[in-house]
């Protein structure tokens, strides 16, 4: 690990924006000074890997900021990417051998990391944590499930707009939203290709769906990636 640009995570914790949100929002101050003492603050740069598929599971991690993918190699050598985890999310396999999974920033990203052996004794010394896994896992699996079902039962249409919709709700807002809300800019994580991979898509069909949402005035396309949600109710009835 680069120590240059991996630090102590104690200090960190009071200051975390998504610690009430994260793995460790039920542990009271001394268990956080406890998970303080086996956790470090790293930064990732766009590109840079934290997790190789396969691999021992070395580490898990706690994303505080920023973007990263998840993905796993075809029969054929092509990346086939799984999903995206934003702030709050969880990385890596507590409890297992090899990690399922490559980890890859999207954005730049500060992670909390910890040495996987350190953070299952730690798991199984505090029960609220293992508790807390206990749901992120099966909040997880629901995800899954969903996500099985927009790949094979909506068409492209639906596809996108499921895409945009869950984008918009896990980002951050990056511009001024409507008094009603439904008005959200949002800079895209994957690029167009990536989006197309990801739903079962060619890049050509996301492209005329992105021109029809523009057209009909449900989006407004600033960039490649810099979309703003103009209806949002017209878009989820695009989802279906």
């Amino acid at each position: 690990m680069d120590m240059a640009r991996s630090l102590p995570a104690a200090n960190f914790c009071q200051a975390c924006t998504v610690r009430n949100r994260a793995i460790c929002a039920d542990l009271d101050d001394e268990e956080i000074n406890l998970l303080n003492a086996i956790g470090r603050r790293k930064t990732l740069q766009p590109g840079e890997q934290l997790l190789w598929e396969g691999e021992e599971a070395v580490l898990v991690a706690n994303v505080i900021d920023g973007v990263l993918k998840l993905s796993t190699s075809t029969g054929d050598g092509k990346e086939q990417i799984l999903g995206v985890v934003y702030q709050s999310d969880f990385l890596g396999r507590p409890f297992g051998q090899t990690t399922p999974y490559g980890v890859e920033a999207l954005t730049e990203a500060q992670v909390c990391v910890f040495q996987r052996s350190d953070f299952d004794r730690f798991a199984r010394e505090h029960p609220r944590l293992e508790h807390k896994l206990l749901e992120r896992t099966l909040s997880e699996l629901d995800r899954t499930r969903r996500w099985m079902l927009l790949l094979g039962r909506m068409n492209a249409e639906q596809k996108l707009a499921s895409f945009l919709i869950e984008t918009a709700d896990r980002l951050a807002p990056a511009g001024p939203s409507g008094a009603d809300g439904s008005v959200s800019r949002v800079e895209l994580p994957l690029s167009r290709q990536q989006i197309a991979d990801v739903l079962g898509l060619t890049i050509e069909t996301v492209s005329r769906q992105f021109t029809r949402m523009r057209k009909d005035g449900i989006i407004a396309i600033a960039g490649r990636r810099d979309i703003t949600i103009l209806d949002r109710v017209a878009l989820q009835e695009r989802a279906g």
